[in-house]
C-alpha cells in the first residue's frame, strides 16, 4: 500500500513539473554535446598541432645553425614582432605589402563583419582612437543590423513561405503541415545550392590556395556567424580587381545572412518544432487560469466568512430559549 502510494506520488511529481524535467534534460545534453565536441577536436586537431611545432623548432634550428652572427634572442624578438604586426593584419612579406587593411573597400568589408557579429579577425583597429569608435559604432549597429534584418525577413517570409503554402493547401487541399515541411525542404536545399555550393565553386577558382572544401567550409563560417577568420577571401598578394571583390564579397555575406534567417523562420514555424520548443518552455497562465483561480479564492473566502458570521451568532445566542409574551394571560405563572 505505502509502495502503490510512494509510486503514484511520484508520478504526479513528474506530470505536474513536467517542463521543469524536459529543461533539465536539455541542459544536461547541451552540456554533453559541449563535452563531446572538446573530445573529437582535441583528438582530431591535437596531432596536427604537435607535428606543426615540430616542423617549426627543426626550420628554427636550421635557421639559427646556417646564421652564426644572428642569435636566438633577437630572432625571437623580431619573430614577436612580426606575429604582433599579423594579427592586425599587416604583413612583412614583399608581396603582402601593396594590399592596404583600411582602404574604402576593406573598410567597408570591416564594418560589415562588425554589424553582422561575424568578426573574422584579420583586421583590428591599430589606433586607440578606431577602438573607441569601433564600440561606439558596434552598439548602435549590431541592434540597428537586427532591426534591419527583422524587417526584411518579416517581408520576404509573406512571400516566400506564408503565401506559398496557404495557396497550396486552399488549391489542392493538402495538409498544411505537410506543404509546410515539403517546402521548408525545398527552400533549405534551394538556399544551400545557391549560397554554399555555388559560391563555394566560384570561391575555390578565384582563389588560388582554396580547393572546394575550404570554399565551402569559408560560406558556412561566414553565413553562420561564426568567423573564425582562419579563410578570407580577397587577401592573395596578386589578387585582381581586389577592390569590386570585396565589395561582392560584402554584398554576398548581407545576402547571405538574410535568407539563412529566412530558411531559419520557415523551419521555426513549422507545427512539429513548435511542438517541440513547447516542451521545453515555462507554461504561460491562460487567462481562463487566472478567472478560475480568482473564483476559487473568491469562493473560499466567502465560505470562510460565512463560517465566522455563524460562529459568532451562535456565540451570542443564550442558552435557553424565552418565550415572547404577548398579554399578562400567557405567563404560566398566572394562570
Amino acid at each position: 500500500m505505502l509502495q502503490s502510494l510512494a509510486s503514484n506520488s511520484c508520478v504526479r511529481l513528474i506530470q505536474n513539473h513536467k517542463s521543469m524535467w524536459y529543461f533539465l534534460s536539455l541542459v544536461l545534453g547541451y552540456i554533453l554535446y559541449l563535452i563531446f565536441g572538446a573530445v573529437v577536436f582535441s583528438s582530431v586537431e591535437l596531432p596536427y598541432e604537435d607535428l606543426l611545432r615540430q616542423e617549426l623548432r627543426a626550420i628554427k634550428r636550421q635557421f639559427l645553425q646556417e646564421n652564426d652572427c644572428l642569435s636566438e634572442e633577437r630572432l625571437e624578438r623580431f619573430l614577436k614582432k612580426a606575429l604582433e604586426a599579423s594579427n592586425y593584419g599587416v604583413s612583412i612579406l614583399n608581396n603582402a605589402s601593396a594590399n592596404w587593411n583600411w582602404d574604402f573597400t576593406s573598410a567597408l568589408f570591416f564594418a560589415s563583419t562588425v554589424l553582422s557579429t561575424t568578426g573574422y579577425g584579420h583586421t583590428a583597429p591599430l589606433s586607440d582612437g578606431g577602438k573607441a569608435f569601433c564600440i561606439i559604432y558596434s552598439v548602435i549597429g549590431i541592434p540597428f543590423t537586427l532591426l534591419f534584418l527583422t524587417a526584411v525577413v518579416q517581408r520576404i517570409m509573406v512571400f516566400t513561405t506564408r503565401r506559398p503554402v496557404v495557396y497550396i493547401h486552399t488549391r489542392w487541399g493538402l495538409s498544411k503541415p505537410l506543404v509546410a515541411i515539403v517546402h521548408a525542404t525545398l527552400l533549405a536545399m534551394l538556399a544551400v545550392s545557391c549560397f554554399f555550393l555555388i559560391p563555394a565553386a566560384i570561391f575555390s577558382a578565384l582563389e588560388e590556395n582554396w580547393n572546394f572544401l575550404e570554399s565551402f567550409y569559408f560560406c558556412f563560417i561566414s553565413l553562420s556567424t561564426i568567423g573564425l577568420g582562419d579563410y578570407v577571401p580577397g587577401e592573395a598578394a596578386n589578387q585582381k580587381f581586389r577592390e569590386l571583390y570585396k565589395v561582392g564579397i560584402t554584398v554576398y555575406l548581407i545576402l547571405g545572412l538574410i535568407v539563412m534567417l529566412v530558411v531559419l523562420e520557415t523551419f521555426c514555424e513549422l507545427q512539429q518544432l513548435k511542438q517541440l520548443r513547447k516542451m521545453f518552455y515555462l507554461r504561460k497562465e491562460k487567462p481562463q487560469d487566472r478567472v478560475h483561480i480568482l473564483e476559487h479564492d473568491h469562493l473560499s473566502f466567502t465560505t470562510v466568512s460565512d463560517s465566522t458570521a455563524a460562529h459568532n451568532q451562535e456565540k451570542t445566542q443564550t442558552f435557553v430559549s424565552v418565550p415572547t409574551l404577548v398579554s399578562p394571560n400567557d405567563d404560566p405563572m398566572i394562570q
